[in-house]
């Protein structure tokens, strides 16, 4: 089932929402700008903290606790033992020696799709044909239909259970203690089947009348799997293992807890087996590598966003006429690549600069490079279309 819509916007509807756009853009700019140098920031300092740690840390025996490596940063590794038993406390279902459990909730609900093509009209107005379908999907989130083009013939649960980790408090490695969810952030999943005495508790944690039933390791909340309807459920187990671990933390009595470096970073470092230090503190070294590219990638992708937003008002005042319209597009696209490629990396430039100079003067100038390259092919291209 689908519906079609027809919508015309006036040359003086699309000025008013491209000065919007321009004032979204400015406002995404500024915030982008903000978040490429505090990234930097946040780089720099993390990495000076995980340099710190990985002079001081010292490697002790997991077996017995010091006193004499009281408040220092140390690193140990050991077998693991849960303290407590995680338990799912909304529908009851446990897993007994586990150091986590996790819980996956999908539930059968309608969903829109929308598809939109748009024709340019002489004297600048627009013509809009957007197609509403839908179709039922298993989600793992809510799907809220109040927002659907037709929502009373598509209407979904207003609620639904969330996926969801219960990790123990603690969990002892060796004669340490230690945070459960340090522990089950590095542990091994696999499936958990709920009891029949936790089976039928389900309905009444799940506040239903609807047919609880197997269906494999999961649990099928509605009457039939082969027939689903909206708002039927699928409920998920996995516990989460893990036999030996090394931890890297300050030791405050028996327990290790982050440790403050000098410039205010906290350090609690876990991995999965008998992993040195050293190994640790190279893997979080790379861990920040990537968090700072993936942010700076972002920023990035902001900063264009940001830019066609603000010229998107020229290209609206061409499109009195669409051809030119469709020119000065390009145009401004082209310039916003441009801008992004020397604003970004001075940007980024300026985070670096008052901790490495000189890695900074090469990030602008590989931005300047990459600018003037663009600019150049640009201009290739356009003598060979004029020839």
């Amino acid at each position: 089932m689908s519906i079609t819509e027809t919508t015309s916007t006036s040359w003086f509807g699309r000025l008013k929402n491209a000065l919007i756009g321009v004032l979204a853009g400015v406002v995404l700019l500024i915030a982008c700008a903000w978040l490429l140098i505090w990234n930097e920031g946040r780089a720099i300092g993390t990495y000076r903290a995980l340099t710190e740690g990985a002079a001081q840390v010292a490697s002790i025996p997991s077996d017995a606790v010091q006193a004499s490596n009281e408040g220092k940063l140390v690193h140990i590794s050991g077998a693991v033992k849960p303290e407590g038993v995680p338990q799912d406390g909304d529908l009851g279902v446990s897993a007994r020696d586990a150091i986590a459990l996790f819980r996956q909730v999908e539930m059968y609900q309608w969903v829109e799709h929308k598809q939109s093509s748009s024709e340019k009209k002489l004297g600048g107005s627009e013509e809009t044909t957007t197609t509403y379908s839908y179709t039922t999907e298993w989600r793992s989130e809510l799907v809220r239909s109040g927002d659907f083009k037709q929502p009373l013939d598509h209407q979904n649960p207003e609620r639904m259970p969330e996926s969801k980790t219960f990790a123990v408090e603690r969990a002892g490695v060796g004669a340490f203690s230690v945070l459960g969810k340090a522990i089950a952030d590095i542990g091994a999943y696999s499936d958990l089947t709920p009891t029949d005495q936790e089976l039928a508790k389900l309905p009444q944690g799940l506040g239903t009348d609807k047919p609880v039933k197997r269906d494999g390791h999961a649990v099928y909340i509605g009457r039939g799997a082969s027939s689903p309807e909206v708002g039927d459920l699928r409920i998920s187990y996995q516990r989460i293992d893990a036999k030996e671990a090394s931890v890297v933390g300050r030791q405050s009595g028996t327990t290790l807890v982050p440790y403050e470096t000098t410039n205010h970073h906290n350090i609690l470092l876990s991995a999965a087996g008998d992993v040195d230090a050293a190994q640790m503190f190279k893997a979080a070294e790379k861990e920040n590598a990537l968090i700072t590219w993936l942010v700076r990638g972002a920023g990035m992708v902001g900063l264009f966003i940001g830019f066609v937003c603000i010229f998107s008002l020229l290209s609206v005042i061409g499109d009195v006429i669409p051809f030119i319209g469709s020119i000065v597009a390009f145009g401004t696209t082209m310039l916003a690549v441009i801008l992004t490629l020397l604003v970004g990396p001075l940007l980024i430039a300026i985070g670096w600069l008052a901790y490495r100079p000189v890695i900074s003067i090469g990030i602008i100038a590989s931005g300047v490079v990459l600018a003037a390259l663009v600019v150049r092919y640009r201009k290739r291209k356009a003598t060979q279309s004029a020839a």
